[in-house]
């Protein structure tokens, strides 16, 4: 099953082995423009046969960015790069998603590369004032600037045009990011936002400003194309945000015109999380089968058989390859091999495929 098509919407996903959004924190000019690392670092998991693959967390501000080293889509000249990555990526067979993000209080940290400092970036060595649900700090960085009322009614916006703009790079889905700790899930957990506004009190009020961006966003992309929304669907605390409130988030997500929930966990707040292989699929079983939404699990999937289990026992409709895909873009032709299904590789790759039993 793991090397089944998918179809939603418009699009046919050419199998199940989908590789999520990891930052990669390669843009040097910092002017958020996909660049030839983003080029080999995509197309070599579509040569080797991953069937969608997720774009890296990508600002729809300037300040959305996690580091300013990171993707943008808040303006026109952000387009040619991306599809260029995209035009690529779809020649061999490979479906291309981008997930748009603000990182909210969590920005202007230092690009995550072997030589980087830790921490935040300060504004006089090019970092940015990061913002917030309200000024409380996550552990180890700046304390953000709260956004006013009208600031957070102005962020669905945002996300609508960079969708735009992706529609016009040839993207085939974007995935909107509320998970991680970064702004939409600094909004929705009970433990982060303690605004008095409209943005804040109850679930309905906290997880209004997700609920906006949604809306906004699946009124301009192209009834053919799917809209994913990534989320954490338990903060691992007690009394914070909770796997029943995902799934009633993820509810309201299908009436506004989702498609797919990509289920993940954490990042918002530091939390002991009992990582093992699979630790985060049962998290996506739930909301599959009480949301009624398709779902894909991650976290420490490796194994070829373990995958295909999760897809054959109904827990998850696909599977996220994360930090094995990093170690190993052959991973696709590694599990067909294991699973005896046909070579995934693009063409000339081919003559480099495993035997099958």
């Amino acid at each position: 099953m793991l090397f089944d098509p998918l179809t939603l919407r418009g699009l046919t996903i050419r199998n199940r082995v989908w590789l999520p959004p990891m930052c990669q924190y390669s843009v040097t000019a910092r002017d958020g423009c996909a660049t030839d690392w983003h080029l080999v670092h995509y197309g070599a998991r579509a040569t080797e046969g991953f069937g969608l693959l997720v774009i890296e967390a990508t600002g729809v501000v300037p300040e959305g960015r996690i580091t300013v080293q990171d993707l943008g889509l808040w303006d026109d000249s952000q387009i040619d790069g991306l599809a260029k990555v995209a035009r690529f990526c779809q020649t061999y067979g490979a479906a291309v998603a981008i997930q748009l993000a603000h990182s909210g209080r969590k920005g202007s940290t230092w690009p995550d590369q072997p030589t980087a400092s830790a921490g935040v970036q300060p504004i006089d060595a090019g970092g940015y004032q990061p913002v917030g649900p309200t000024d409380t700090a996550f552990p180890g960085l700046a304390a953000p600037r709260a956004l006013t009322t009208e600031e957070v009614a102005a962020i669905p916006a945002a996300f609508a045009d960079a969708a735009r703009r992706a529609d016009a790079a040839g993207i085939d889905v974007v995935e909107i990011h509320a998970a991680h700790g970064y702004l939409l899930h600094q909004f929705y957990s009970p433990l982060t936002n303690t605004r008095g506004d409209c943005y804040g009190g109850d679930f309905t009020g906290r997880t209004r400003l997700a609920r906006e961006v949604v809306a906004a966003v699946r009124a301009v992309w192209p009834e053919s194309k799917p809209l994913f929304v990534r989320v954490s669907a338990t903060e691992w605390v007690e009394d914070g945000w909770s796997v029943d409130d995902t799934v009633e988030l993820a509810r309201a997500f299908k009436d506004l015109g989702a498609d797919f929930i990509d289920v993940s966990s954490g990042g918002n707040l530091v939390a002991p999380i009992p990582l093992g292989p699979g630790y985060q699929v049962a998290f996506a079983e739930r909301v599959r089968q009480e949301a009624g939404l398709p779902v894909s699990a991650v976290g420490l999937i490796t194994d070829p058989r373990q995958a295909d289990q999760i897809l054959r026992t109904g827990q998850a409709d696909a599977v996220m390859i994360g930090r094995e895909a990093l170690r190993n873009p052959g991973w696709p032709e590694q599990a067909a091999a294991t699973l005896g299904a046909p070579s995934p590789m693009a063409g000339p790759y081919r003559r480099g495929a495993l035997p099958r039993k």
